[in-house]
């Protein structure tokens, strides 16, 4: 079967550091144009739009992965569906769940593919986790993700707009892990969101989470002020008495302190094998579980104030 052939639109820190590295090395799509406001691309890329509208045109072109901030990813995608291509989504996937919704149900009615994706959900450790907690009762939870964002996010304003999620940019990430792995449905009880006094999204944010069984703790730290080493863990105590640890985003996985998993990530790798499979399946991979506990949190939180931002 030949390679499909994609697109990126958007090609921003995400699209440099991950998705044109991993589709060049791999062998299931081969990368054909980028479409960038900025008229930027790869080195000896040929074709690069300033308008993904123009792209969409290509006659070889098979599919597009859509690296933009998420704001306008609703509207991109919409075009590409119309225009008949299989859509890869950069987490998070829209701006709204309304969004996401009406994208899953242009790409089935096209019978074109839609794939959300978390990328931590790709780590090793992750669908070890999960087994393990089947069937099992969760008695403490304690998500901790927190990194400098002047490392991770340099000069990107759109960030600190309304719509741009703020931490929750990252913390969606340890929320992805969350609903893989989680035996029970999990609520966002309770949040506390600390907005920087010149800023729309909050830079930090404690979250409090309930399965509606009374006696357990479980709790989220996102926050993106850390200056030391970075934190991506996810701490997992149950009933039975076991517990889990998931280190460097997942990739890591202990168990009552013995290391079961250790492998060097590959998160992205993983995704363009499955959107590959996907594509040739016919079918789409729509998952809303971390995005609809986002929008909980934006829902339900209390507002802080805290000192104002600067880069």
């Amino acid at each position: 079967m030949r390679a499909h052939r994609i697109g990126i639109v958007g090609y921003g820190k995400i699209a440099q550091d991950q998705h044109v590295p991993v589709i060049k090395g791999g062998d299931a799509f081969v990368l054909v144009a980028v479409s960038s406001t900025r008229g930027a691309g790869p080195p000896g890329l040929d074709r690069i739009f300033r308008d993904y509208r123009d792209m969409l045109a290509m006659g070889d072109l098979d599919a597009v992965a859509i690296c933009t901030p998420p704001n306008v990813r609703h509207a991109i995608a919409r075009d590409a569906l119309a225009a008949g291509k299989h859509v890869m989504l950069e987490k998070p996937p829209a701006a709204t769940l309304s969004e996401l919704e009406d994208l899953a149900r242009r790409a089935s009615a096209a019978n074109l593919t839609l794939f959300t994706t978390w990328h931590s959900q790709a780590n090793a450790g992750v669908d070890e986790a999960r087994r393990r907690l089947q069937g099992q009762r969760v008695r403490r939870l304690a998500i901790t993700w927190r990194e400098d964002v002047r490392r991770w996010h340099p000069g990107q304003t759109w960030i600190w707009e309304a719509g741009g999620f703020g931490v929750f940019d990252p913390g969606i990430n340890g929320l992805s892990i969350l609903t893989k792995i989680f035996p029970d449905p999990i609520f966002v009880q309770a949040a506390t969101l600390s907005f920087p006094a010149n800023a729309d999204a909050p830079i930090a944010a404690d979250l409090v989470f309930s399965t509606g069984r009374g006696e357990e703790d479980l709790r989220a730290n996102f926050d993106w002020r850390e200056d030391g080493p970075q934190i991506w863990d996810i701490v997992v105590e149950t009933e039975a008495g076991q517990t889990l640890h998931l280190a460097e985003g997942g990739s890591r996985l202990s168990v009552d302190g013995r290391e079961v998993v250790a492998q060097p990530p590959a998160e992205y790798e993983g995704l363009y094998a499955r959107f590959g499979e996907l594509i040739n399946a016919g079918t789409s991979e729509v998952d809303a579980a971390p995005f609809r506990l986002v929008a909980d949190a934006f829902m339900i939180g209390r507002r802080v104030q805290v000192e104002p931002f600067t880069e």
